[in-house]
């Protein structure tokens, strides 16, 4: 017998090569199967609500996998914060319902951007976590170009193409069949962090494309410096490629924050 758990991992980015395993490179997914592997004493498969990329941070990833029935989630949390790399800790375990998945589950996820604007976004207890501007933003026009962003649209000039067929991209991304690149963006904004330090975006949305997130910031963020109008992201939104759009942020900035599921999908109580 066996049990279906999902963890909520929060992982420093910068040791690792993103999440999803790769041959020659350190990834989050193989360090925690790997952990897994040691507790279960067989090969155990751990699935990321988020596919992040190399440098990208994670303060709420949701991570499923099956274990035998003996284990509890307390025990889990204990055992994996034991033996995890320091850049990784489990937040929490939670029994979840047979056939729960931690990304096709989801319904929703959310990320935030922190962009450091003051001289001191240089100190190396910042700059890795967080895009080190150090230039100041117009948050009136920053405001005004998020505001264009929500709700749904297709996000071609927000995303990476890569060369591979549609039915490819929309297998890999769970979009709907000739929609590849649609996703419903249910909260969008920027706020002023304390004492003058940057700025901060929270974006929540049904799902995300490759990059996405960063592509957005750093199109928003050359608006804030007024390198190019507001209008340019609404015209951004109806174009069918990316080659006007400005360079995505860096990844350092960006942490995937959570990942939403219903409340079926948690079991015994409610999440």
């Amino acid at each position: 017998m066996s049990r279906t758990y999902l963890a909520l991992l929060h992982y420093d980015g910068r040791a690792f090569a993103g999440w999803q395993r790769q041959p020659e490179a350190r990834t989050v997914q193989a360090e925690f199967e790997t952990v897994l592997e040691r507790l279960c004493g067989r090969r155990v498969v751990a699935h990321g609500a988020g596919r992040t990329d190399a440098g990208v941070h994670a303060v709420g990833m949701g991570v499923s996998f099956v274990v035998p029935e003996k284990w509890t989630g307390e025990a889990l949390r204990r055992a994996l914060n034991a033996l995890l790399p320091a850049e990784c800790w489990v937040e929490g375990v939670r029994a979840m319902v047979p056939g729960f998945h931690a990304r096709r589950s989801a319904t929703g996820r959310r990320y935030r951007y922190e962009v450091g604007t003051d001289a001191a976004a240089a100190s190396p207890f910042r700059r890795p976590y967080e895009w080190a501007l150090g230039r100041e933003l117009d948050g009136d026009r920053l405001r005004a170009a998020a505001g264009v962003v929500g709700g749904t649209h297709e996000f071609h000039a927000f995303a990476v193409r890569k060369p591979v067929a549609e039915d490819d991209v929309q297998a890999r991304s769970g979009a709907h069949p000739g929609r590849p690149y649609e996703c419903t963006v249910r909260e969008v904004a920027w706020e002023a962090r304390g004492a003058g330090t940057g700025w901060r975006l929270q974006i929540a949305a049904d799902r995300f494309l490759h990059h996405m997130v960063r592509f957005l910031v750093g199109t928003m963020v050359d608006i804030g410096l007024n390198r190019r109008p507001v209008e340019d992201m609404a015209t951004l939104l109806r174009s069918g490629t990316n080659q006007d759009t400005s360079p995505p942020a860096p990844p350092q900035g960006l942490y995937f924050v959570a990942a939403e599921y219903p409340a079926a999908c948690y079991a015994g109580t409610e999440p």
